[in-house]
């Protein structure tokens, strides 16, 4: 077990056997624009890195958690109580393959998501089941994560969510298939030029076509020395 701590006074256990909290939880949380008093859905929960983290910036936000694994789940569950969210945070042992049997229709405003990146035949090597349940799609596929967003959000509600680059053309088909608009995309490079190595994507439910893509969040410059936008997500004072 180890233990993080980020911006807020927030204190996460982790499973050091298990995909841990990485960059990908940072620029979700920044990336989600949620209304005040949102009911938000994070699918793929893992320990809660995402909700915590969104908890921490909204203080009048609501968060549901679902997760698959009982050993990140019960970590969501012990991260809620210390640090003191058991009021706005619900983890939920579930599969998000089954979820029109464990919510209604449109029961919430808005649903983040960092999913298990690789296809199952992407030929990477995992240490063991848990581990592996986390990073390639064995038991929830990128179409699983869509249809359960949209099945979750009511018409214009807002589906946050970060990926590889490598599935954008997946990403798109899949988005648009469920009924999820792609409308803003950002891609994330770790310096300048550097080939993105993350994509965060806004869409939105029943929305009109029109996807907006502003310059790359740039989280290090050509001397390695942190951005202003990685110091904001962060919490790291200005130089």
């Amino acid at each position: 077990m180890k233990q993080e701590f980020l911006q807020n006074g927030l204190v996460l256990d982790q499973d050091a056997r298990q995909f841990g909290f990485s960059t990908d939880a940072m620029v979700l949380s920044d990336f989600a624009q949620l209304p005040a008093g949102s009911r938000v859905m994070d699918l793929c929960a893992g320990s809660g890195a995402v909700g915590f983290l969104l908890l921490s910036r909204a203080p009048d936000l609501r968060l549901t958690a679902l997760e698959l694994q009982r050993e990140s789940w019960a970590l969501a569950c012990k991260n809620a109580a210390r640090n003191h969210l058991e009021d706005r945070y619900e983890a939920v042992l579930g599969d998000v393959r089954q979820i029109r049997s464990l919510f209604a229709p449109a029961s919430f405003d808005a649903v983040v998501c960092n999913p298990p990146y690789f296809p199952v035949k992407a030929g990477l090597p995992d240490r063991d089941e848990a581990f592996a349940l986390s990073r390639t799609e064995l038991a929830c596929t990128l179409e699983d994560v869509c249809r359960a967003a949209s099945w979750l959000l009511p018409a214009k509600g807002s589906f946050y969510l970060v990926h590889k680059p490598q599935r954008l053309g997946d990403l798109m088909v899949t988005l648009r298939s469920t009924r999820l608009e792609p409308k803003l995309l950002h891609l994330v490079q770790h310096r300048p030029g550097a080939a993105p190595s993350l994509v965060l994507i806004r869409a939105v439910k029943d929305g009109r076509p029109g996807l907006e893509v502003p310059a790359p969040l740039v989280l290090r410059g050509e001397d390695n020395a942190p951005t202003d936008a990685y110091r904001r997500i962060y919490g790291l004072s200005p130089d």
